[in-house]
């Protein structure tokens, strides 16, 4: 089993997740088709399938132009989200095979209503795609849900994978997560150690990813709610009260630290914007 990193947008990773014997592949949210296939094709890897984590447009708004440029592609995503172009609705549990691959697919609704994680493994290799719900130390926004959802998300599935799992995350948001997670517990030697390791790979263009849950575990502020640091931090023994306050004050803190929307991304966004448009106009005409 292989996993190939491809960057996309200003921040995005979207992924091919590639069964070695047969070269069949599935992309992870591929926003930008044309890059994703350009990484298949260097990898020798046939892309069968796009596993869509979530419905926000930087994640699921290539699906449409990936389905034009790719009709025999299956596209899937969570059920009742609504992205773009998805064909077949999943949800908790249910399974699926890139060539010898199992896929998993783990409900994980908060940051919207349909949001699916994806836990693969083959032999003794096992990863989960986490698009939105999970970062390298830090989680996603509870836009379309509650802490107790994030907390089911995050305690009792995510969480629960093995702790040598390897996590591929949706947006390269490290250091900055790392910097907050030093604020929470200013003496975790672990934090420390990889915001330093986040620096220098960002600082050599490299990505962070892949973490693992064992990591996350040590490092994630919001995985380590049930820790009694973090809920002193809080101010409250509950895990779910002490989930939120950290989403809150880590909310807070990117909008006094630089966390805000920039010229860039507003650029991004409209030009993304007018592609999805385009695509569905496209897409109306061919019908």
């Amino acid at each position: 089993m292989e996993v190939i990193v491809v960057r996309l947008l200003s921040d995005n990773y979207g992924y091919l997740l590639v069964d070695a014997d047969s070269r069949d592949a599935a992309a992870i949210d591929p926003v930008e088709p044309k890059k994703m296939l350009e990484a298949a094709s260097k990898h020798n890897a046939k892309i069968t399938t796009v596993l869509t984590t979530h419905s926000h447009w930087d994640h699921a708004g290539g699906n449409c132009e990936f389905k034009r440029l790719m009709p025999q592609t299956s596209i899937l995503g969570g059920r009742g989200d609504n992205a773009d172009a998805v064909e077949r609705e999943v949800w908790d549990g249910d399974t699926l095979q890139i060539g010898g691959i199992i896929v998993t697919v783990l409900a994980t609704p908060c940051h919207t209503p349909g949001h699916v994680c994806y836990f693969a493994t083959k032999g003794n290799d096992r990863v989960v795609f986490t698009g939105d719900t999970l970062f390298v130390a830090g989680c996603g926004n509870f836009n379309q849900g509650t802490p107790e959802m994030m907390y089911t998300a995050l305690y009792k599935k995510l969480s629960m994978l093995p702790e040598d799992t390897k996590v591929y995350v949706g947006h390269e948001y490290t250091v900055k997560n790392l910097s907050f997670a030093q604020t929470v517990e200013p003496d975790n030697e672990a934090i420390s150690k990889k915001l330093v390791w986040a620096r220098l790979q960002i600082q050599d263009d490299k990505p962070t990813v892949p973490s693992t849950i064992k990591e996350e575990q040590e490092t994630n502020p919001f995985m380590r709610c049930d820790q009694p640091v973090v809920q002193q931090y809080c101010g409250c023994n509950d895990v779910v009260q002490a989930l939120a306050l950290v989403r809150q004050r880590k909310t807070a803190w990117g909008q006094s630290n630089g966390g805000g929307i920039t010229l860039s991304d507003v650029e991004t966004h409209v030009c993304l914007l007018a592609r999805m448009l385009w695509n569905r106009l496209l897409s109306v005409l061919h019908m």
